[in-house]
Parts: C-alpha cells; sequence; structure tokens
C-alpha cells in the first residue's frame, strides 16, 4: 500500500546512454465534486509526461502512483537529479514500456501525502479552502481512490485521449488501476495491477488503522488543527516508520541489521533507551520523511484505502464490468496485499470473466518488490503490450 523507502532507488538502468528528461506540471479543475457529492473549488494536482501523443491519440499509457508516492514514474527533471523516477527500470526508450512507442503520463493524487516536496502538486487537508482563505484541514471532504481516478480522467481528456492502452501501478496504483478498468472500461484496453488487491479486506483495513494511530495520539494533531502551529511530527515520523516496516519483508530485515544494537556501544539490554539499530533506522527515515509530508494528508490516504471496493461496490460485481485483459504482478511475501488475497483476486476476476495473466517478483524486500525489482517482469510486460 505504501512505500517509505529507507534507501535510495536504484539508479537508472545502467545500460541507458542518455537519462529521460521530464518536467511537472500542473492540472486545474475550475471544480469538482466529489463521489460523495462535496464540490470542491479550484483543484490542483501535478503531471508529468514521457515520450510523444501520436496523432490518433491511441498510445496513451496512464501510470498510477503508490501510497507515499507521486507522479514521478521515470526519469529525471534534471539531468543532475540523485535518482530516476521509481519505475524507471521499466519505462523509457527501448523500456519494457517502451517510449519510443507509448505517450506514458501520470499524475499526483488528491491528498497526496508529499505536501512539502516542491515537485508535488495536490488538493488537500492543506490546500486553503479559496472560500474561507484558511486550510481546509479536516473540513476538506472524504476522498476515495475513485475520486483519484475521475480527476486523473479529467486529466486524460483534456488532452483528447479517449481511450488508455495500458492503465498501470504498484500498490495503492493497483487499486487505481482495479478502478480504472471497472469504471471506465471503455478507456482501458489492458490493465496491470502490480502488488495490490481488487478490494481492503478486513485484515487490511485493520492494519492502516495501525498505521494511522501514532498521528492520532499525538498531542499536536489537535483534532487535524494544527496550521500555522506546530505539526504532529513525530506521530507522523512513527507512523511512516511503521508503513515501511510493513511494506519489506523479515528476509530484509534479519539479513541487513539482525540484532545489531544502534550503537556498539550501547547494549539494549543495558538501558530502556538503549536500542538495536532497526530500530533506530526506521525511525530516523520516518523522521526524515516527515518533514516533507502532511499527517493530515497521510491520514485521507488511509480512509481512501480502508474504503476501497473495486467498482465502489464489491470486487464481484465490478468484475463483470471489466472489460481489459489483467496483468496482475505481485511478490508471494508481501505483508501488505498478502499472497492470499492476491489469489481471490484473481479468482475473482476470473469467475466474472476477466481474462488474468499471473507474474510474481522475487526478492527479499517483500511488498517494496513491486517498485525496485520490476525488472524481473520485463518479459512479461512486453508479452502482455504484445498481445
Amino acid at each position: 500500500m505504501a512505500m517509505a523507502m529507507i534507501e535510495a532507488q536504484p539508479a537508472a538502468a545502467q545500460n541507458a546512454v542518455e537519462d529521460l528528461i521530464t518536467e511537472k506540471k500542473v492540472f486545474t479543475l475550475q471544480s469538482y465534486t466529489t463521489q460523495g457529492g462535496r464540490t470542491l473549488k479550484d483543484v490542483k494536482v501535478g503531471w508529468e509526461s514521457y515520450g510523444t501523443l501520436n496523432a490518433d491519440k491511441s498510445n496513451a499509457v496512464l501510470i498510477c502512483h503508490f501510497f507515499s508516492g507521486n507522479s514521478h514514474a521515470a526519469g529525471k527533471y534534471d539531468a543532475k537529479d540523485a535518482a530516476p523516477g521509481y519505475w524507471d527500470a521499466i519505462i523509457g526508450p527501448g523500456k519494457a514500456i517502451d517510449t519510443n512507442k507509448y505517450f506514458v503520463l501520470s499524475s499526483d493524487t488528491l491528498v497526496n501525502l508529499n505536501t512539502g516536496d516542491p515537485k508535488t502538486t495536490t488538493t488537500g487537508p492543506a490546500s486553503v479552502n479559496p472560500d474561507t482563505g484558511k486550510p481546509y484541514a479536516l473540513d476538506f471532504p472524504v476522498v476515495t481512490v475513485g475520486d483519484f481516478v475521475n480527476v486523473q480522467k479529467a486529466l486524460v481528456e483534456s488532452l483528447g485521449i479517449k481511450r488508455l492502452a495500458l492503465v498501470a501501478g504498484p500498490s495503492m496504483g493497483s487499486l487505481q488501476t482495479f478502478e480504472w478498468a471497472a469504471s471506465h472500461p471503455e478507456m482501458v484496453a489492458k490493465a496491470m495491477p502490480v502488488i495490490g488487491a481488487g478490494e481492503a479486506d478486513a485484515q487490511l483495513i485493520a492494519w492502516l488503522d495501525v498505521w494511522a494511530a501514532p498521528i492520532l495520539v499525538d498531542p499536536n494533531w489537535n483534532k487535524g488543527d494544527y496550521y500555522g502551529r506546530t505539526p504532529p511530527n513525530a506521530g507522523l515520523a512513527k507512523a511512516l516508520a511503521v508503513v515501511t516496516l510493513q511494506a519489506n519483508h523479515q528476509d530484509w530485515a534479519n539479513a541487513t541489521f539482525g540484532r545489531r544494537p544502534a550503537k556498539a556501544e550501547e547494549d539494549p539490554a543495558k538501558a530502556l533507551s538503549n536500542r538495536f539499530q532497526i530500530q533506530s533506522i526506521l525511525d530516523n527515515a520516518g523522521e526524515a520523511r516527515a518533514k516533507v509530508s502532511d499527517a493530515n494528508h497521510f491520514l485521507y490516504l488511509v480512509k481512501a484505502n480502508q474504503l476501497f471496493a473495486t467498482g465502489g461496490t464489491s470486487l464481484a460485481d465490478a468484475a463483470t464490468k471489466i472489460k481489459a485483459p489483467v496483468l496482475l504482478i505481485t511478490q508471494p511475501k508481501d505483508l501488505v496485499f498478502t499472497a492470499d488475497a492476491v489469489e481471490k483476486t484473481a479468482e475473482t476476476l476470473r469467475k466474472g470473466g476477466v481474462s488474468v495473466t499471473q507474474a510474481y517478483l522475487q526478492g527479499a524486500r517483500g511488498h517494496l518488490d513491486g517498485v525496485i525489482s520490476m525488472k524481473q517482469a520485463e518479459g512479461a510486460i512486453r508479452a502482455f503490450l504484445e498481445k
């Protein structure tokens, strides 16, 4: 569901002659009515693209981002950037999603987490309400994955695109992919959800509550009213640490940290404040990420993911509406969308008449392999797109 990362993502494909360079743009809707019936004014989201839209606008691919991500799916904004977008291994000239052939676009969602990142544009609780001149805070309406998709649809249609050759994305991006395929079947030729399932089950709903809990008990959260005051970054940092741990796997944790203390001279057995290395690393990563994130946005993303069922009802109902063939790419060690949930999704889709091809990632990172290990799936993606 989320990918809060401890280490830098892998550099762009080593064989690339030069980096794919892109620029961030802003899409604006004068008004947008949420699925819950609330109308928002001046809705803005960031977006970017790679490749060229062809004359009949039939070569567009939409990439949907994960919980803690943004639109930066591939390439760099500047050749000097430290790392490319998260799926650069499979998006670019000559890669599995070939930008010599496809026009690839991606946008920031509503309530995007990364409010402190100058390369992210979003509308959410931290945004100023045009009617009051103050941040919405918790007056911002609950939004759903369906709302994320509807704003993307408006962006796509503003470019004159009537049908997408492919919709794809990891984790929360997979939820948006399922939603696109069910709610707008006439617009989706093929769908590639990665490390995700077709609805949030009870276990995932409860885990998402665990993610949110540290924010809610931080006194600085103040029931969401903290703009212009001290933000609840202690709670947000711990929430992000929880997300990072679940997005990984014990194979990674044990091999990377084992039982080593955070400081060699501070034995964890000697004092309550002495810590293990994995505790220190997770907390440091959470604290760094919290500085450019917003706690209310985190909570709204949690709610959107808890509410998710493909098509807004149930996967079983939605499966009968999906027309696009599906390439479902997952990691059997995933601790967020477990193997059981994934197989239930595949079975339900097939019962609904959907053509489903499955591919599996290997590695020690669990859920996170759906971001950093996608090169493994290159052959499956190429074959799927060529069908």
